[in-house]
């Protein structure tokens, strides 16, 4: 999976979860959807995104920007 994928796919889920958490508990929820939309706005102008940022510290994303759940197999190498 790419991780342009990965971030559209995590965003929606933030997004719903709060949406669907201020209609069953509380309105404050919808503070979740609205950090999820700051976070896509900043990210598009600064390249800065928190969660590839974990996924590379983690060594999940090769070179060509695809996520290696759970890291790298040993046989593997990456590629210039």
């Amino acid at each position: 999976m790419k991780t342009e994928s990965f971030v559209r796919i995590l965003a929606g889920t933030v997004v719903l979860t709060g949406v669907l958490l201020s209609w069953l508990v509380s309105p404050w929820w919808l503070l979740l959807p609205t950090f999820a939309a700051a976070n896509l706005i900043q990210s598009a102008f600064t390249g800065f995104c928190p969660p590839i940022l974990i996924l590379n510290w983690l060594g999940w994303v090769d070179a060509g920007g695809t996520i290696h759940w759970g890291g790298r197999g040993h046989g593997e190498t990456v590629k210039p």
